[in-house]
């Protein structure tokens, strides 16, 4: 084993590339809050941190707690905790580490994050055992992304104002949407586990045009954010191309075939996310709310 091998395995378990997904949201609020107070770039080290770490925290938490369901499906029994490549007493120390890490990053930026943290955790973590009760479990994955540029805003300005707010309840949606078309893949599978999906609920037919509706109140609600936030064009013209791939993404899913669902996931979301960042930064930049670096 090279000394990058427990690296990797560690990457995998947590599938750390899906942090573009939700990274470039906290990136998003932490660029809304700047234009308003300024930034240190101290403040964007820890809010990168507490990103990281949250989401590694959650992912690991989540592969120890489905790990015999893991097992059992089919798409999933490849798994590091299902076949052996990392021990679950390995993985929950990653979690207990990662855990106080970002506890660590939240008393790093300020009194409020580090009050929130812990409840943050329970959101973040608890959402692991949702499947198992409800269909709403999209939506607990949802809420769990949409801290993300909320926490972001608190980090840099101490309090709480709209904009990020709907900026959270936007990712909230968007993340429900996609995920909804992610657990189509499990369909059978989470019926006959006696586990809870929006598919298994409500059909696949019923389920894809649920993740519409939550795409398009995704969409409404980032546009709601330019608006409360002072906005302009470019902003608004970046949630019309959002808006576009949204709509792709739901052309490549269809209730009779499901073979293009990962293209649907990684691909288009990690667009959505980027161009999302990339539009929001661009508009502060040329519209005079560029966010200020403070010393």
């Amino acid at each position: 084993m090279n000394a990058l091998s427990p690296v990797l395995l560690y990457g995998r378990l947590i599938r750390f590339s899906h942090s573009i997904f939700a990274l470039p949201f906290a990136l998003s609020g932490a660029a809304l809050a700047a234009a308003v107070t300024g930034i240190h770039p101290r403040q964007l080290l820890w809010i990168v941190a507490a990103m990281v770490a949250a989401r590694s925290a959650a992912m690991g938490f989540n592969r120890i707690v489905d790990r015999r369901i893991d097992a059992a499906n089919p798409r999933t029994a490849q798994r590091e905790l299902v076949t052996g490549a990392l021990s679950t007493g390995a993985a929950a120390a990653f979690v207990v580490l990662s855990s106080a890490v970002f506890v660590a990053a939240a008393w790093q930026l300020n009194p409020l994050c580090l009050a929130l943290s812990p409840a943050a955790l329970a959101v973040i973590l608890g959402y692991s055992y949702t499947k198992r009760f409800t269909w709403a479990s999209h939506l607990f994955l949802g809420a769990s992304l949409g801290l993300a540029p909320l926490g972001a805003w608190i980090a840099v300005t101490g309090g709480f104002a709209l904009p990020p707010v709907l900026l959270g309840l936007a990712v909230l949606a968007w993340v429900a949407g996609f995920d909804v078309l992610y657990a189509c893949q499990d369909h059978d599978f989470d019926i006959g586990a006696g586990l809870h999906s929006i598919p298994a609920r409500f059909g696949l037919a019923g389920a894809l045009r649920l993740a519409r509706l939550f795409h398009l109140l995704a969409v409404l609600l980032m546009a709601w954010v330019g608006l409360a936030a002072g906005l302009h064009l470019v902003y608004f013209a970046g949630v019309a191309a959002i808006a576009a791939l949204l709509a792709w993404e739901h052309r490549l899913v269809k209730a009779d075939d499901l073979t293009r669902v990962n293209t649907a996931f990684m691909t288009m979301n990690s667009l959505v996310s980027i161009a999302y960042f990339a539009f929001t930064l661009a508009d502060l930049l040329i519209f005079g709310g560029a966010p200020r670096l403070l010393p």
